[in-house]
């Protein structure tokens, strides 16, 4: 029968129920009223504005007079049904910045002087947004969260060369606009969740001050109720784009409902548009998603004139934070011991980068990208190297090494010619032909060193008397010149040359020593 009073044991369950947290839909199959039913007493409830200890504490008989009175007068209210005429657009505007319930009250009255007063009309307000739940969660402000899940069903593409493979689906979603972005990513590694976070950024075209995940490995190392501990990497990516991340709490579904309502949204506005396609790559795919989720954004709320497109471009839009320019580039990350040399091997390009030699024997992060490689030991960054990719080589940072060994990496053919010519020029050829006359160059630096400090034990006239001596017999090394100065061959003057040996099988000439 309809206008039925309801009876007050039922009053007090729909009550009882909605103070619990319990949605209209789920008190309506508990209790066994109609949906508008428990929708018209929780509104005349919130219009009384008594506590649930109140309520409770009323006997039948006075909510009976107290529920029943309001109940008619709601009703039957022209000024009730004027202000709900409203509500919706208020509520819509309530969200944009600076935008509060005290100024909508004085427009409010500047357009009907005599509508409600102000806790009248803010009950309105609450009670509507309570109640109507639209597909646009309304609490949530302009700018403020971004919130990013995987999609539990997969979508699959066929490579040519290969089997079927998956793809994961990954899904953003503005909490304010609800307008969302999906993208076929090849894993959940945090390679491609961090790629795709910056691809709905950048699809945005602006950065909310929160993004919110799940407690997904690739974005959180530990999750907690209180305070989460971040990836170290997505933590870097926010900071990149000057963005908070707020991991949902575990086992609390009303902190990512948003994200979890808008995964079911699109199994049905896109994994439907792509039923029975076929993709040979991930590229192909989201170019067929694309589509898909322009035609998902632009279609009006259920109930709404107005499409998540058109409430981004008119609410979210300016509260958005400006995007950083420079892509981010992903790091990765491998540790190593540094070697006995001082340096530190990366794997990927087999290539070598020198690490401060009081680091020898530690154990060190490297991360590297595909421009810079950076070593870090327990935190802190103790090198840092342009990366170079050409296999079996070593970049050096010469403050890594120790003072002997910066020494040996200043060696140079050109720096020991250089310096035999500030002795002598007969010096400066002797030495040419020692660096000549070995296969490596590197293998007479010692020698060359060598014969260069007899400059400041014997003076350089000697040095160069020496070297002219062992050129004359054709020996280039340094114990040859350590020999004729010993020997003191190198102040002999031609009168005082020995005569020529004659020749014996038991003589070796100079020839032998070539």
């Amino acid at each position: 029968m309809s206008n039925k009073p309801i009876q007050m044991n039922k009053l007090r369950q729909i009550i009882r129920l909605y103070c619990q947290g319990t949605g209209t839909k789920t008190i309506n199959g508990m209790v066994g009223s109609s949906r508008t039913t428990v929708k018209k007493y929780v509104r005349v409830w919130h219009q009384l504005g008594i506590t649930h200890e109140e309520f409770s504490a009323k006997s039948d008989s006075e909510l009976s007079v107290l529920f029943m009175t309001s109940a008619a007068k709601t009703v039957n209210s022209p000024r009730r049904q004027e202000l709900e005429l409203l509500l919706p657009e208020y509520c819509k505007r309530l969200k944009k910045k600076g935008v509060t319930r005290e100024l909508l009250h004085v427009e409010y009255l500047a357009k009907h002087p005599g509508g409600y007063g102000r806790s009248r009309f803010n009950n309105a307000i609450h009670t509507y947004l309570q109640l109507s739940k639209p597909v646009m969660h309304i609490d949530h402000k302009a700018g403020d969260k971004m919130y990013i899940d995987f999609a539990g069903s997969k979508l699959q593409f066929h490579p040519a060369d290969g089997p079927e493979r998956d793809a994961e689906v990954f899904v953003a979603i503005l909490g304010c606009s609800q307008l969302t972005y999906v993208e076929a990513v090849e894993s959940q590694r945090k390679e491609d969740l961090i790629r795709a976070c910056e691809n709905a950024l950048h699809y945005f075209e602006g950065v909310p001050r929160a993004i919110v995940p799940d407690n997904l490995r690739s974005a959180v190392t530990k999750g907690s109720k209180y305070e989460a501990v971040l990836n170290d990497e997505f933590a870097a990516f926010a900071e990149h784009y000057s963005v908070t991340v707020v991991p949902a709490r575990a086992y609390k579904p009303r902190d990512k409902s948003l994200v979890e309502g808008a995964v079911k949204l699109i199994y049905r506005s896109i994994y439907q548009r792509l039923e029975g396609r076929r993709f040979s790559d991930l590229e192909s795919l989201n170019a067929a998603i694309r589509p898909a989720l322009e035609i998902h954004n632009n279609k009006p709320f259920s109930g709404r004139s107005y499409s998540r497109r058109e409430q981004f471009e008119e609410i979210e839009r300016e509260a958005l934070g400006t995007l950083n320019p420079i892509r981010y580039e992903v790091h990765k990350q491998v540790m190593a011991t540094v070697m006995k040399n001082g340096y530190v091997r990366l794997g990927e390009d087999i290539h070598y980068y020198s690490v401060p030699y009081t680091y020898i024997g530690k154990k060190v992060k490297v991360l590297y990208t595909s421009a810079i490689v950076r070593i870090y030991f327990h935190y802190t960054q103790v090198a840092a190297h342009k990366r170079n990719r050409i296999k079996y080589h070593y970049t050096t940072d010469k403050e890594h090494l120790a003072s002997q060994h910066r020494f040996l990496t200043e060696w140079t053919p050109e720096k020991f010619i250089q310096e035999a010519e500030q002795i002598h020029e007969d010096v400066a050829r002797y030495i040419a032909q020692v660096l000549e006359h070995k296969a490596y160059p590197e293998q007479a630096y010692k020698s060359c060193s060598g014969i260069l400090s007899f400059a400041r034990r014997v003076g350089s006239d000697r040095l160069a008397g020496a070297c002219r001596w062992a050129d004359n017999i054709g020996q280039y090394n340094y114990p040859v010149i350590e020999e004729i100065l010993r020997k003191r061959l190198d102040q002999l003057t031609p009168e005082d040359e020995p005569a020529t040996i004659p020749l014996h099988n038991n003589i070796r000439g100079k020839e032998y020593y070539q």
